[in-house]
């Protein structure tokens, strides 16, 4: 197996088992680095040695070194290739990816090795209704009736908080694994949407609802609602708020905020398109419950229409109207800013030539002087965004009311809030070690431990 430079290799004692103890021991102590290291050690010895090529894998993916993942578990499935574990291990990496095809050859070959492996059945399931396969139902039933329940992975020295984090298993939810510690929380997920009715909750003490698209999760959020009803634990994200957060049902929310441009949305059956009145174009149409500009295409005529619509999934589409985000220099531009325990926080800004703008396809890694605009924006908020933009982030806060939330929008020319979304959905990603993303590593780490804190105070540990 090829070594990662960036982890130091130490000594380990004789014998397999001791040697996994010790790895076991450093990785349980919080010692990542280290245990990483015994872990390849004993692999420089034997590098088919298959309970550290997957604990290996699955370290490195906790703490975010995917490609490394990514190699432990390949290397795992050519040395094992029966082994389900390593199987869905890769596979769930590549999904992650987009590549469904890879993906969905790596569960089948799981379920080849063990039929009712249920996890094999989940990441198929998730795979196959992301193509659109009409087969995913079946294996969402065979991976998740009787599996709603998991445990995670706990790596405290000491009894950790109970908690209970509620996911929907088709998806559309908030990412939970920078800020829910896991050496200070023992996490139980729960996938609402197959938890049986009446069934008793896990023990907890603090509850994250981590359903995050009220658009495509609206049945797994009442599932939830009703599961928490007449509990007296504190609850990050209480259901019924995320319910209020559907794209159409914010945009009319939002328009009563001074300050707020909020795009005029319209829920339309597909097939009502065409003969719909009040279209004005250009035109965007959207397909709910998909993020990072899938199934979002911008139809500059009524002519084009019927063929944008065609190439959406479900039976209904989003109509929005067009507004132009490009400043003078002719680059949209798309801010995001957290709201964290009622607070405003600034996390990045993308600039990009199309009017689809997202971090990763923009040119923020190309030109320094974006870069600088976004530091700007990161180190005085206030300063770049004014006084009626921070006011109208502050209402927005306030209206959702969710302990974990964000924004995404552009700033117009009288420096009203241009919004795209606002919602549970938001992702905090770390930045890639490249030194050129320096400058936002503490706005990263300032979200990231606002979200941590307020774990910890919902818990009564302090903050």
């Amino acid at each position: 197996m090829r070594r990662s430079a960036s982890i130091a290799v130490a000594p380990v004692p004789g014998g397999v088992r001791h040697a996994l103890d010790h790895a076991r021991t450093l990785a349980g102590s919080g010692a990542d680095e280290a245990a990483k290291g015994a872990y390849l050690e004993m692999l420089r010895r034997d590098p088919t040695q298959r309970a550290a090529l997957l604990e290996l894998g699955a370290l490195c993916e906790a703490s975010g070194h995917r490609s490394a993942a990514r190699t432990a578990y390949a290397q795992a499935v050519r040395c094992h290739p029966d082994d389900p574990t390593a199987r869905v291990g890769l596979g769930n990496l590549l999904s992650e990816d987009d590549d469904l095809a890879g993906a969905c050859a790596q569960y089948r070959a799981a379920l080849a090795a063990d039929p009712v492996f249920p996890q094999a059945h989940q990441g198929l399931a998730r795979a196959l209704s992301a193509l659109g396969d009409p087969g995913a139902e079946a294996h969402w039933q065979q991976g998740f009736a009787g599996h709603a329940v998991s445990r995670r992975r706990y790596r405290g020295t000491g009894p950790g908080v109970p908690l209970l984090v509620l996911v929907a298993a088709r998806g559309g939810n908030v990412p939970t694994r920078h800020w829910i510690d896991d050496r200070r929380f023992a996490v139980t997920a729960v996938c609402a949407d197959f938890h049986a009715p009446g069934e008793a909750l896990p023990p907890h003490d603090l509850v994250v609802n981590a359903i995050g698209d009220a658009d495509l999760c609206a049945a797994a959020l009442i599932r939830a609602e009703a599961m928490l009803a007449g509990g007296t634990v504190p609850v990050i994200n209480p259901p019924g708020r995320v319910r209020a957060t559907g794209r159409a049902e914010m945009a009319q929310r939002l328009a009563t905020i001074p300050g707020v441009i909020a795009p005029r949305m319209r829920v339309l059956p597909r097939a009502a398109l065409a003969t719909a009145e009040g279209l004005a174009f250009p035109l965007l149409l959207r397909a709910p419950g998909f993020h990072t500009g899938r199934h979002f295409v911008r139809v500059d005529s009524h002519g084009a229409l019927a063929d944008a619509a065609a190439g959406l999934p479900g039976e209904e589409v989003l109509a929005i109207a067009y507004h132009d985000a490009r400043g003078p220099d002719g680059m949209a531009r798309k801010y995001r800013a957290m709201f964290i325990d009622g607070r405003v926080y600034p996390l990045h800004l993308a600039i990009a030539a199309d009017w689809k703008v997202h971090y990763f396809t923009a040119a923020m890694a190309e030109r320094t002087a974006y870069r600088e605009e976004e530091r700007r924006f990161l180190d005085d908020m206030p300063g770049v965004l004014g006084t009626r933009a921070m006011a109208a982030l502050e209402a927005i806060a306030a209206m959702l009311g969710l302990g974990y939330g964000g924004i995404d929008f552009a700033l117009s020319a009288d420096g009203s809030l241009l919004v795209f979304e606002a919602n549970a959905t938001m992702v905090v990603n770390p930045p890639d070690p490249d030194p050129i993303w320096d400058y936002r590593r503490p706005a990263v780490a300032a979200v990231l431990a606002a979200a941590g804190g307020m774990l910890a105070r919902a818990a009564g540990m302090g903050g």
